[in-house]
């Protein structure tokens, strides 16, 4: 019998799932079905949301138990945005949201960061989704780290793809964490953050922050509620740890802490 958690340090409050505040959105790189299994096990009441990422969905041999193992944890599958975006490429948008209906998808992801896809019709994309009972995640931002990042114009995309239906809104830092929300060293570009933090939507918006130096910053600027997309599942206990200030990089975050006291 697994012994009660500890509770002799302050910490800040993690409501437990499911959660409106402090997602954590995970991005499957291909992992087989054993790490997946063991780390849902362990650490499934951390996760909120599981992207499998880019096209993996289309290849991954063990889809349908993947996804009945992260429906039985309470964990939300989702597609990853490049996928749609091949689909509309090919003009088979239909065949993918079958695919995501028969898959057992309870998310999809809705971006135009790797096409030319117009905005108006990314927009028709989130309608559909919605009205066929998808959740949709609506990216902002390009993958090409030379497109000029602009803050009017993010504010502006992600204010239509609520109005059009998104759920949520997915800040593009890309799994190398040096595109859209950074700089090319994977600095926090941060005058696109206090747009973005002080925007209406601040609430609804999921950080991708692949990197531990990214989750801290963002973190210490937005408090332990913020939500971070694109965490590696090896990094899943190490963001918690950083969400409750049980790490150097965030000690205290989210709580006063009062003049030590030490044993005489």
């Amino acid at each position: 019998m697994d012994a009660a958690p500890p509770s002799f340090l302050t910490v800040p409050e993690r409501p437990a799932k499911p959660r409106s505040a402090g997602i954590t959105h995970v991005l499957d790189k291909g992992y087989s079905l054993d790490p997946v299994r063991s780390v849902l096990k362990a650490y499934s009441g951390w996760i909120d949301v599981w992207k499998l990422g880019w096209g993996t969905a289309y290849i991954e041999p063990a889809l349908a138990q993947k996804i009945r193992l992260l429906r039985d944890h309470q964990v939300k599958p989702c597609t990853g945005g490049t996928l749609l975006e091949i689909a509309w490429l090919q003009n088979r948008v239909a065949e993918f949201f079958d695919f995501a209906t028969w898959a057992g998808f309870e998310c999809v992801e809705v971006s135009r960061g790797a096409t030319e896809l117009p905005l108006t019709e990314k927009r028709e994309l989130i309608q559909l989704a919605r009205s066929l009972g998808f959740e949709v995640f609506a990216e902002v931002g390009s993958k090409d780290p030379l497109e000029l990042v602009s803050a009017v114009d993010w504010i502006a995309e992600l204010q239509g793809d609520l109005d059009a239906g998104a759920t949520w809104i997915v800040a593009e830092g890309r799994e190398s964490g040096t595109v859209g929300l950074y700089d090319e060293d994977g600095s926090v570009r941060e005058s696109l953050l206090d747009e973005l933090a002080s925007s209406a939507a601040a609430g609804r918006i999921i950080y991708e922050a692949p990197l531990r130096s990214q989750q801290a910053h963002l973190l210490r600027r937005l408090g332990p509620g913020v939500n971070l997309g694109n965490v590696a599942l090896e990094d899943v206990m190490g963001l918690e740890t950083l969400r409750l200030g049980l790490r150097s990089d965030t000690i205290g975050l989210g709580i006063e802490i009062g003049e030590p006291v030490r044993a005489r």
